[in-house]
Formats: C-alpha cells, sequence, structure tokens
C-alpha cells in the first residue's frame, strides 16, 4: 500500500521552528515591497489628492497611460541623468570591486589577528555614517571660506576654488566617498571566501616556485571568481539606483553642479519636492526599477551560458 501523504498544515507545523524564523522578514516584504509594488499604477494616472485618502485618490485619479513617461523622456533632463547615473554606478563597481578584492587579499596575508580585526572594524566604521554626518567633515575640507583643503592651497601660494561651484572636481571627489565609505563592507565576504580557500592549493603553487603575486593571480583570483561573478550580477541589477545621499547631501544640491550630480533618485525627489508630479515621478521611478530588473535577468543569462555554476538561478 501507498503511504498517504501528509497535509500542507502536517508540514507546517513539523516545520514550525523555521516558519517562525522566516515570519518576520515574510512580513517585512509583505507590507513595504509587494503591497507597495502595487501603487506603481500611480505611473500610469494623472493623481490627484482626495480628502478621502490616498486610496480614493487612486481609484478617482484619470488614466492617462504612458503620458508620465512620454514627459520623463521628453524632458531635456532625461539624457543627462540617465548618462550620470550609468556612468557612475559602472565606475563605482570597477573601482569597489578592485579596491575591495585587493584589501581583502592584504588582509588575508596578514598573520596577526588581532592587526585584522584593527583594520577591519576602522573601514568598516565609515559604511554605518550617514551621508548628513559625511557631510560635515567633508565641508570642513571643501568650504570655499575655511576648508582645509583652501588653506593648503592659499598657503602655498595658489588661488582657492570654489569647491560648489565648480563641476570639475565633483565626479572624482564622489568616486573616492563611495570607495572610503564601502571598502570595509563590500571586502568583507570577499575576506571570507579568500580565507575559505583550501590551504593545499598555495603549497602545491610553492612547491611549484610560485611567487606570492603568482599564488593570487593563479589560486586566489580563480577561486573567488564564482563569487565575484554572484555579487556583480546583483550590482548589475542596481545600475540604475544612485546613492541618494550622496549625489544630494554631499554637493548641498547646488545648482551650479547639476550637470554632474544630476542622478535619477535627486532628480525625482526634486521633480516631486518643486512640481509635486506624482505621477511623472512615480514613472521615473519604475522606468528604474524595471530596467534595473531586466539589466539582472541579462547578466544572469549571460552568466548562466558561459558558466552555469555561477549564475544566480
Amino acid at each position: 500500500m501507498k503511504k498517504k501523504k501528509k497535509g500542507f498544515f502536517y508540514q507546517a507545523w513539523r516545520y514550525k521552528a523555521l516558519i517562525f524564523m522566516a515570519l518576520p522578514g515574510m512580513i517585512w516584504f509583505i507590507f513595504f515591497f509587494y503591497i507597495p509594488v502595487l501603487t506603481n499604477v500611480v505611473a500610469f494616472k494623472n493623481f490627484h489628492y482626495s480628502p478621502n485618502g490616498f486610496l480614493d485618490s487612486l481609484i478617482t485619479s484619470p488614466w492617462v497611460g504612458f503620458d508620465n513617461f512620454k514627459f520623463l523622456f521628453a524632458s531635456s533632463d532625461a539624457w543627462l541623468i540617465t548618462r550620470n547615473t550609468i556612468l557612475y554606478n559602472v565606475v563605482f563597481l570597477a573601482f569597489n570591486l578592485f579596491f575591495a578584492i585587493s584589501f581583502a587579499i592584504v588582509m588575508s596575508e596578514l598573520r596577526n589577528k588581532k592587526t585584522v580585526k584593527v583594520y577591519h572594524t576602522l573601514t568598516l566604521l565609515p559604511y554605518f555614517l550617514s551621508w548628513a554626518v559625511i557631510d560635515y567633515f567633508v565641508y570642513a575640507f571643501l568650504s570655499p571660506s575655511k576648508g582645509i583643503v583652501n588653506s593648503w592651497i592659499t598657503d602655498g601660494g595658489g588661488t582657492a576654488i570654489n569647491w560648489f561651484a565648480d563641476p570639475r572636481w565633483w565626479p572624482f571627489i564622489f568616486v573616492f566617498l563611495n570607495v572610503w565609505k564601502g571598502l570595509g563592507y563590500n571586502s568583507i565576504i570577499y575576506y571570507a571566501s579568500v580565507m575559505g580557500i583550501d590551504p593545499t592549493y598555495y603549497e602545491a603553487a610553492m612547491v611549484d616556485g610560485a611567487n606570492k603575486w603568482q599564488q593570487i593571480k593563479n589560486v586566489t583570483i580563480p577561486q573567488i571568481i564564482p563569487m565575484m561573478t554572484v555579487l556583480l550580477i546583483l550590482n548589475i541589477g542596481g545600475i540604475f539606483r544612485a546613492d541618494f545621499g550622496l549625489f544630494y547631501i554631499i554637493p548641498r544640491n547646488s545648482g551650479a553642479l547639476y550637470q554632474v550630480t544630476s542622478v535619477l533618485d535627486t532628480y525625482i525627489y526634486n521633480g516631486l519636492t518643486t512640481t509635486g508630479d506624482i505621477g511623472m515621478t512615480a514613472a521615473a521611478a519604475l522606468y528604474q526599477s524595471v530596467v534595473g530588473a531586466t539589466l539582472l535577468l541579462i547578466a544572469n543569462f549571460v552568466v548562466r551560458r558561459i558558466e552555469p555554476d555561477s549564475a544566480l538561478f
């Protein structure tokens, strides 16, 4: 006789401990992700507030189709914000990958574990600082009147630079701040991957006469490529999302810097605060999410075709 299959409730009761552990995360996703996703319909409506609340506003607002998207792409800023968002994120990906892996490898070579903990702690601290706090430090260095950098320049006989009115320097400042803030956090996973490599590989390489650089090139890097690939795919999915605090708070929303500080996130915020056009800003945010998800799927497809074991799904 075939054994009778156990029902759903039996299986749920059997794994109740795991279900209760996952329950907070499930509730968070339902209320703060899946339910808000339904409100993306605002991007296709001429949204107007109703005194009867948001739900009534959503229902009674007239349907305009893709007019909000047409307005977004017809704007003179559409190319600028898209270009800035993509280029900054590509540069951030490249620099963060290089410095995170380099730092992880250097830390793995240190034999004093207390020193490693100190270095990791020091590099991880900036990650937990908000951009509002970092802004005070940046302004202390770049203040046009009494900034530390301008003091060094004028003491050497040079002319002070008005940093918040000169856009030439800000791409370099953004790259430096992004790498500095995320170095410790980004290197943790790579450090764990490097430390998890079987020591016998290095022993075999040393027997073959490989020096330290050759060991890194032929043993360390190939062993962490799967982890690099997975993280790269995830980061590509966010390539249309910019760090709002970095691009809005640090340059203090200076109008003179808009050519180099305008990205999709700041554009959405400025559009919402200045025009109050919720439909247009919702269209920009939806465009951002759809393109990001599409890029993630494409990147995962390419990786799966080349190296199936390194793909996400």
